[in-house]
């Protein structure tokens, strides 16, 4: 087994990480009870966040030619990205026990709500769960606007090359322009070649809630406000979005193509769990990331509800502490430092690839 892993990742336990069996602890998580759903807490947890949309429309209608607006912007940004999170609970199977209501649920959603296709982000994600982390399979280490590979970053040329030498510092700059990035590319998603499940419907859906979306802003607003509140809105929902998804996986141990690794320990190696320190902490951080700070379970068990993932990190961190498995853990400073340091590392490459130690620390061996 062979893995490359960054500065401050760990490096996994000879035998012992490849060895540990994965039945004994999902069988141990069973008898625990912690696979079965919890509908009310999703169905509390919507009705509080329509509560909210309603909240915010009447603000809008009320607040007319203001630019106050930009507060109502903001917070739609932050209600869009909540119900964002229950759109990916619900591609889990993390919802309801049907497969079927899950994928009901998931496109009204993800496609009459926040505005973004379904089966993109389903297929997107299925893939960065069967191989987190690892160079050639894993969606979310493909080259964007950022690079996170000292290849992909040796590539770059002229603005992009100054752009990625800075791209640790700019990196929250950057999200800003994210919420409209998934938007383009969910919508170049449905209108490409790749063959989609239900196709028009969810290029119906998408188009209907952003033609009324945009509309209605546009009707009511100035044109300059409109503008602006637009802007703001998906500026919010970017920062937010990639604030919630980035800390868990980067900086983390890549794992080069063809490597043989258990699934327990593929999981375990490439994840962080994002901490709060104290169990009101925790349940704060937990309601902010949309269950996302428990990177580790929710990879080791992805349908696992979200009010059950941190009974299950407690018998998870046991467990690795047991068979001599890492277990990462940081606050979310802490996090986001890991990732502007580890992306800055690999821009470092694209000024002088023959004198970054990244080129040598990622290449496969």
């Amino acid at each position: 087994m062979t893995i490359t892993a960054s500065p401050r990742a760990a490096r996994p336990a000879r035998g012992t990480a490849g060895s540990s069996s994965y039945s004994s602890l999902i069988k141990t998580i069973r008898e625990a009870g912690l696979l079965r759903r919890r509908r009310s807490f999703y169905i509390t947890l919507f009705v509080a966040l329509c509560l909210g949309l309603a909240g915010a429309g009447t603000g809008f209608v009320l607040l007319g030619d203001s630019w106050f607006q930009l507060i109502i912007a903001g917070v739609l940004g932050i209600l869009f990205t909540q119900l964002a999170f229950i759109a990916h609970e619900a591609a889990h199977r993390q919802v309801f026990a049907s497969g079927p209501a899950n994928d009901r649920a998931g496109r009204v959603l993800a496609n009459l709500f926040v505005g973004i296709s379904y089966q993109w982000w389903v297929n997107k994600h299925n893939r960065h769960h069967a191989n987190p982390n690892t160079l050639g399979k894993d969606p979310d280490i493909e080259q964007d606007t950022i690079s996170f590979l000292p290849e992909q970053a040796q590539e770059r040329r002229g603005f992009m090359a100054w752009l990625t030498r800075r791209q640790g510092y700019l990196f929250f700059p950057l999200l800003t322009l994210e919420g409209l990035n998934l938007h383009a590319t969910s919508i170049r998603y449905l209108f490409g070649n790749t063959p989609i499940k239900g196709r028009k419907r969810e290029i119906g859906t998408v188009l209907v809630r952003l033609a009324l979306y945009v509309g209605a802003i546009f009707y009511f607003l100035p044109l300059g406000m409109a503008f602006a509140f637009i802007g703001v809105q998906l500026a919010v929902f970017g920062i937010y979005m990639g604030a919630s998804f980035a800390p868990n996986h980067k900086g983390m141990p890549l794992i080069p193509k063809g490597s043989t690794i258990d699934f327990l320990s593929r999981q375990v190696l490439t994840s962080r769990n994002i901490t709060g320190r104290t169990r009101l902490g925790n349940r704060v951080i937990n309601a902010f990331m949309g269950g996302l700070n428990y990177q580790v379970e929710h990879h080791l068990f992805p349908s696992m509800p979200r009010p059950n993932l941190a009974r299950a990190s407690e018998i998870v961190r046991e467990y690795c502490a047991t068979h001599k498995i890492p277990y990462t853990e940081a606050t979310l400073p802490q996090s986001y430092g890991i990732v502007i340091n580890y992306l800055n590392k690999v821009g470092l490459s694209a000024r002088d690839p023959f004198d970054c130690p990244m080129v040598t620390q990622y290449r496969p061996r």
